[in-house]
Order: C-alpha cells, then sequence, then structure tokens
C-alpha cells in the first residue's frame, strides 16, 4: 500500500520501498563509497533550519502538525523492512517528514513541559559528544571529559556549599534520585549490598512530600523497598511539605516498628513550583538521624541567580542533591547531576571492580577511572554540554538568562490577573511556573454560590478542550494537570524557561489564544446554555 507525504505525493520511504522490488524480485544494491555515506551530515544544519527547529524560522512554523497515530502511520513508512541502500535523497526525505510531524520544543510557544528549546552552545557540545561516541567510564577512553565532569561536579559542589563532597552526572532526575536512595540505604545499612533488604529487622521506610515527583514513588520500587513502605506528606496549599506533618509521619512509623531512613524535599515542584522549608525539615531529620535529600531537578537552576538563590536557603544541608540544567537553564536532554556530602561513598556502594576496564595497575592514577561510582557502565559524556555553556556565557550570562526567565513569569502572572476570565490557582508563584484557568464569557456567572460541583467540572473540561484545539492548530503547547489529592480538576500550568528567550509579548501571546480559543468553543457554549434555560 502506497504512503503519502504531505504534499500529496508518495513518501520517499515508501517510493524506496516500492522500488527495491521488481517482478516481485529484490534489485542489487547499488554499491556506496564509504565517504559517500558522510555527505548525509552537510545537509542536516540545512534541513533542520528549513523545518524550522534552528534559527529564527523556528517561530514562523506551527509549534505542531500534529496527527493522531494512526494518520501518522499512513504518513510515515515506520517498518523496519528495507533490504538495499537508500541515496542520501532518499534519507534526506526521511529525516524531513520526521521533523514535519515533531514537536518544535524550541518554539517560542512550546511551554508543555518543564524543559523547552535549547542553549546553542549546550547543542554544540551535545553534537561533539555524539560524534566522539565515547564513555565516561575510564580516563583512558575519555580523558577530557573525565576531567571536564570532575570540573562541573567540582563547580556545582560550591554553588551549592556541599564542601569536599562528590557527585556524578546521571541519565536524567529520576536515575538521580535513586542514586540518593541506594546512597542513603547503604549508609543505614552497610551490609545491604550483600544481604539485600529481604530480611532487615526493621523495614526501611521514605518519606516525600504527596507534591514530589513520581520518581520516588519508582524508585522504592524499583529497589525492592515497597510502596507500603513509602509516606506521603501532606503539602500546604502552595505546595510544599508541611515539617510537623513529616515530624508525626515519622514518629508514626518508629511506633509501628519500621526504620525511617530518607526524606526527600523538594526545590521547585512539578506542578506548583513550590520549595518546600530546607531549614525546617533538616532540623527534623537531624533530630531523627534520617538522610535527607533534595529533588532540585526543576529549581535548583535558581542557584545562578543572586536575586533567587534564597529559594534553596538551607539545601546545603541535605546529604544529596539532584539538579537538571536540561529543565530551566536549556541544557540538551538529557543533563542531571547529582551531588553527595560525603565523598567516596559513592565508590563505596556502588562498585562492582569489573577486573577488565578497572585494573589496579594502569600506568596512570586510577582514580581518575570514575565508572564504578555509577550504576551504569557505558555513560554518555553529559557534563560536556553545561561545561561548555558556562564556558561560553560565564555566571553572568547565565545569571542573565535565569532572572529573564523568572522576569517573564512575573510578566505572566500580573497580566493573568489583570484580564477577565483568567483566574489564577496561586496567588503568588516561587518558581517560573504559572497555573491558571480560563472561564469563558459564556461560562461566567453572576455569584459565587453559582460555581457548583457541576459549573467546575465543565471548567475542568473547557481547560482539556482549549489544549486539543490548540495542538490541533499548532499555535501553542501547553501544559494541563489535575491535583487530586487538593481536590483540584483540570489547568492549566505554564513553564518559563530560558531558551527560547521569553518576553512579556510571548507571555501575552499566550494568553491571547487561550482566550480566543476558549471563546470558540460553539458546543460547550450551548450546552451551558440549554441547561441552564433548563434549571431557571
Amino acid at each position: 500500500m502506497a504512503t503519502y507525504s504531505r504534499n500529496g505525493g508518495v513518501s520517499n520511504q515508501q517510493q524506496m520501498h516500492d522500488d527495491q522490488q521488481i517482478n516481485g524480485t529484490i534489485k542489487p544494491p547499488t554499491p556506496i563509497n564509504a565517504e559517500d555515506e558522510w555527505t548525509i551530515l552537510e545537509r542536516v544544519f540545512r534541513v533542520l533550519a528549513d523545518e524550522g527547529y534552528l534559527g529564527p524560522a523556528t517561530h514562523q512554523k506551527p509549534v505542531v502538525s500534529f496527527e493522531y497515530p494512526d494518520d501518522l502511520k499512513k504518513l510515515i513508512h515506520f517498518p523496519m523492512d528495507e533490504q538495499t541502500p537508500s541515496s542520501a535523497d532518499t534519507i534526506e526525505g526521511i529525516i524531513r517528514n520526521v521533523l514535519h510531524y515533531s514537536v518544535r520544543t524550541g518554539h517560542n510557544h512550546f511551554h508543555n513541559q518543564l524543559f523547552a528549546g535549547v542553549d546553542p552552545y549546550g547543542l554544540t557540545g551535545s553534537w561533539l559528544t555524539e560524534a566522539l561516541n565515547t564513555s565516561q567510564y575510564t580516563f583512558e577512553v575519555g580523558p577530557t571529559f573525565t576531567l571536564i565532569e570532575d570540573a562541573v561536579i567540582d563547580k556545582c559542589l560550591r554553588l551549592f556549599e556541599f564542601g569536599d563532597g562528590d557527585g556524578i552526572l546521571c541519565p536524567g532526575g529520576s536515575m538521580s534520585n535513586m542514586y540518593a536512595m541506594v546512597a542513603a540505604r547503604y549508609r543505614t545499612v552497610p551490609d545491604v549490598k550483600r544481604t539485600g533488604v529481604v530480611n532487615l529487622p526493621e523495614p526501611l521506610v521514605v518519606f516525600t512530600s504527596e507534591d514530589a515527583h513520581y520518581s520516588i514513588t519508582k524508585a522504592v520500587h524499583w529497589l525492592g523497598i515497597g510502596l507500603n513502605n513509602l509516606v506521603k506528606v501532606k503539602s500546604d496549599r502552595q505546595g510544599c511539605m508541611i515539617p510537623e506533618e513529616l515530624e508525626r509521619a515519622i514518629q508514626s512509623v518508629l511506633a509501628s516498628g519500621r526504620k525511617p531512613f530518607f526524606v526527600n524535599a523538594t526545590a521547585g515542584t512539578t506542578v506548583l513550583g513550590a520549595f518546600d522549608d530546607f531549614n525546617r525539615i533538616a532540623d527534623v531529620c537531624q533530630r531523627y538521624g534520617i538522610w535527607l535529600h533534595i529533588d532540585a531537578c526543576l529549581g535548583g537552576t535558581a542557584i545562578l541567580s543572586r536575586r533567587q538563590k534564597h529559594l534553596l536557603a538551607g539545601a546545603n544541608r541535605a546529604q544529596s542533591l539532584a539538579w537538571n540544567p536540561h529543565k530551566t537553564l536549556g541544557a540538551p536532554l538529557q543533563c542531571s547531576i547529582f551531588l553527595i556530602k560525603e565523598r567516596g561513598l559513592l565508590h563505596e556502594c556502588n562498585a562492582a571492580k569489573a577486573d577488565y576496564l578497572f585494573q589496579q595497575d594502569k600506568f596512570y592514577d586510577i582514580s581518575y577511572d570514575t565508572g564504578d561510582k555509577s550504576v551504569q557502565c557505558g555513560r554518555k559524556v553529559d557534563a560536556f554540554k553545561f561545561w561548555l555553556m558556562y564556558k561560553a556565557r560565564g555566571s553572568l550570562g547565565l545569571e542573565a538568562l535565569v532572572d529573564n526567565a523568572f522576569e517573564c513569569a512575573e510578566s505572566l502572572q500580573d497580566q493573568l490577573r489583570s484580564r477577565t476570565g483568567f483566574r489564577l490557582v496561586l496567588e503568588e508563584i516561587q518558581y517560573t511556573n504559572v497555573s491558571f484557568w480560563y472561564v469563558p464569557t459564556w461560562l461566567r456567572v453572576d455569584e459565587p454560590a453559582q460555581e457548583t460541583a457541576d459549573w467546575w467540572q465543565r471548567l475542568y473540561s473547557v481547560t482539556a478542550d482549549i489544549k486539543e484545539r490548540m495542538v490541533k492548530r499548532g499555535t501553542v503547547l501547553v501544559g494541563y494537570v489535575p491535583l487530586l489529592h487538593k481536590g483540584i480538576g483540570n489547568f492549566f500550568r505554564m513553564v518559563v524557561t530560558c531558551h527560547p528567550r521569553p518576553s512579556p509579548e510571548t507571555m501575552r501571546y499566550v494568553i491571547d489564544e487561550i482566550e480566543r480559543v476558549g471563546e470558540e468553543l460553539p458546543q460547550e457554549r450551548e450546552s451551558f446554555s440549554n441547561q441552564n434555560s433548563s434549571t431557571k
């Protein structure tokens, strides 16, 4: 069956597939010079620019050209059934089709995730690391990158005031948080590598906020601690863990004969961008001898701004911390930094001493073979991306980017306050997450008493409907979320990042588009009007 491209013709992939067969027989492959294979790389930058993924053309294209999965399967030939080599033109056509139906995360109006566009210096670092195709486990295969990771860890230890600690680059914040839990478990039960957790006299218990990232839930499952030994501590309306509730939960666990060993606090929760009170939580952990970890994957970027670093007050009292420069700051995915106060503990609790990699009689200082600190064997050289960004921009350049993101988030909040029909979920924000609803004119009522449970359910549905229409038009991608544990249904969660550089004007565009689409929901309007008429 022929597959059609976006301009109406048979797709390059399907044409190639059809051309390979003549009368049911396979055409012999055309010999390709090995040197010619590399010419595709010369085309890539131009193709990315043409398709709106690099440079100013990005903002002139839709954020996404959305297609449903079944329709997308008809537009691109996904099965891997090719038997003969493809020409450079065919491969370029494949690339263009993939790009056309992908999401332009570097677009001014992409605010769907905690990340967005990439820093060009970070992207340069990413391309270089892919081209060099090496690993991070030993100095002999990654000499410069080993020293670069050391420099990044050293800088971050100083930024977060972690003293003479240690660290490692991880494949994402979820893994960074898991590293913390593994280290805490080893420090609490030093024989755990040999005996496991099955026969512990006191089952280990983890504490985290009910607003914290779900990676903590996955970590207790993966590490054999068990979901029954995860306590989700209540948070306040802002989304911050309540220290008194944490202490009560710890006392309850102790009374049950189990052992509290790990508390996860959050710097910048996923939805509301809340920062826990680290000093008060550290006081509680200190009283009970419990490891304190801070998930600063989102909010850790505030450390780069003299105006905003107060949000992380007390973070230096934690035993470990995770930070993702690939979120707000715009380092390419993935770039996740895990820091730990106790030097040597990472190696102690993770080392497997593979003698084919970590020989003890090497001709150089084997302390630079850092691979045994990691749960992985092969490990990407992610540190280079952030290191090159810092080299290019310096501390003041990065600070300016962070301050601009905060200023634009505040501008968005101010604009929402002044626009009729918009409501903030939180009157004051801590980070660059701004949460709100839009109430279309046809859904507005005269008295608060008329905002019944049914009215709120309609508003939650309208939020999802507005999002759907904006995605299908390709105008804006902004996330919507519920907070069910707080009894709140769908609302928009707008996340402001450093790249592409936001402005008050780009914030206003999102507000205008949500308002415009919300007023164009005729079926919802008609349904609501008819129901109102029938109840009068």
